[in-house]
């Protein structure tokens, strides 16, 4: 590997679910422009269940971090700043479980990595150079999250506000929510907190003409 070469940025973006953490990681994406950053959402990193009944799937804790294999996370992100490319995994919310495509993630100078989880885990904090924790209203948070799973994930309602009071709101409570403290920058309000998006691109693209990539 060429010694001179500059290492990457990883930057991470978390926050409670629905809180707009993504929608912060696409508008990011969109400013910077996809083809310069390697975006790594932790979401692809579910576990496979495919081993057990649909039934069975649907009851598991998908809000612990055991829900999800970050070591693969953390693998990848150390391949992408050796400049290696890795192949994404392809989760299916409806059926819980991987999908057998995976997509090819090129490395790239930044490594864009979003979750609720991100920031919660030791190993995969300690890659990242820039760590940003979106904080949005619980209230606001839960009415996104039905509105979401309800009509993107095939979910019912009923099941919806189950799942939220038995695991996505204690597992927020013992794990996201503590490690807010680990962000470098704490964003209010998510995607519609325009000023604080504008900052986070102009120091993406300063990175970007660091390594001598034209930026927009």
């Amino acid at each position: 590997m060429n010694s001179l070469r500059i290492q990457p940025v990883v930057f991470g973006v978390a926050g409670g679910t629905a809180s707009g953490k993504t929608t912060v990681a696409r508008k990011i994406l969109e400013q910077v422009g996809a083809g310069r950053v390697a975006y790594l959402p932790h979401d692809a990193y579910y576990r496979d269940m495919s081993h057990l009944p649909v039934a069975e799937r649907s009851r598991m804790n998908y809000d612990h971090p055991n829900a999800l294999e970050t070591s693969l996370l953390v693998t990848h992100i150390r391949e992408l700043l050796e400049g290696r490319a890795v192949q994404l995994p392809v989760y299916s919310f409806a059926d819980y479980c991987r999908k057998e495509e995976t997509v090819a993630v090129e490395p790239a100078p930044v490594i864009l990595v979003d979750g609720i989880l991100i920031l919660a885990e030791p190993d995969l904090r300690a890659l990242m150079d820039i760590k940003l924790f979106v904080d949005t209203d619980a209230d606001v948070r839960l009415i996104r999250r039905m509105e979401r799973d309800i009509r993107e994930r095939g979910r019912s309602l009923d099941s919806t506000v189950q799942q939220y009071m038995e695991t996505v709101r204690p597992m927020d409570l013992e794990f996201v929510q503590p490690s807010r403290r680990y962000g470098d920058v704490i964003i209010p309000g998510g995607g519609m907190n325009r000023v604080a998006i504008d900052m986070v691109v102009l120091k993406l693209r300063d990175i970007l003409q660091q390594h001598g990539v034209d930026s927009k």
